[in-house]
């Protein structure tokens, strides 16, 4: 098998990190279940750490909600629905693993109770800069033709402008939840090319928010996402 600090070394991780990344990944994947003891001295063993190292990489993922401690039982793996999710890690470890299909669901329940309510904000409250950051993402879009890499990457910089541009810092703050799902569901999509060009749709909201028509711009962001539930692959 090849050694933790080898895997650490070609990737530039530190071995800390690497250590962070092996244990999440067989948390997540499920080769150690829910409820289950770790064994610290095995775990030492198998990715080839330091006591220490372990320690360290274990308070990390019982703050992202991975990992807890129960009396006379030790490290145990928590279960899934009290895994943070809001948590950059550990939604990029869960998409990795690859979601099951009520998880996008979720997702796109999330985006429609957030999305609507920033673009109709981004319509009052958008700067020059914010719609400039708009439009450029809407001018990769409409350049992209059928190349579903840059059609995932024009996708991911609108929705990050569009819940920039609602000048509400939350708002702001749930691309790191949304763009890295949007990003894995749009690649399964558009590889397929079964997909209407998103382009015209995204136009309408960026359209909406040029003009400052608040309502107009909530609505056009719906009709985005029901084409985007349609689409779902």
């Amino acid at each position: 098998m090849r050694q933790l600090g080898d895997a650490a070394s070609s990737t530039g991780r530190t071995v800390h990190g690497a250590a962070v990344e092996a244990l999440a990944q067989r948390i997540v994947d499920g080769t150690y279940g829910e409820g289950e003891t770790l064994s610290a001295p095995e775990l030492m063993e198998e990715l080839d750490l330091s006591q220490t190292v372990l320690r360290e990489a274990i308070k990390v993922l019982t703050t992202k909600g991975l990992l807890g401690t129960r009396q006379e039982h030790g490290t145990v793996v928590r279960p899934r629905d009290e895994w943070n999710l809001l948590d950059a890690d550990v939604l990029r470890w869960k998409l990795a693993a690859g979601p099951s299909s009520d998880f996008f669901a979720d997702v796109l329940e999330l985006r429609r109770s957030i999305e609507p309510a920033a673009a109709a904000l981004a319509a009052e409250r958008r700067t020059d800069d914010d719609l400039a950051a708009l439009n450029a993402a809407l001018s990769a879009m409409a350049a992209t033709d059928s190349d579903a890499v840059l059609l995932v990457r024009a996708d991911a910089s609108f929705h990050t402008a569009m819940l920039i541009a609602s000048n509400n810092r939350f708002y702001a703050q749930m691309y790191r939840v949304i763009v890295p799902v949007i990003i894995q569901r749009d690649r399964a999509v558009h590889a397929t090319g079964a997909s209407e060009h998103p382009y015209a749709a995204h136009a309408a909201v960026v359209e909406a928010v040029r003009d400052r028509d608040v309502d107009g711009a909530y609505m056009a962001m719906l009709e985005l996402l029901d084409m985007s539930a349609r689409d779902h692959p």
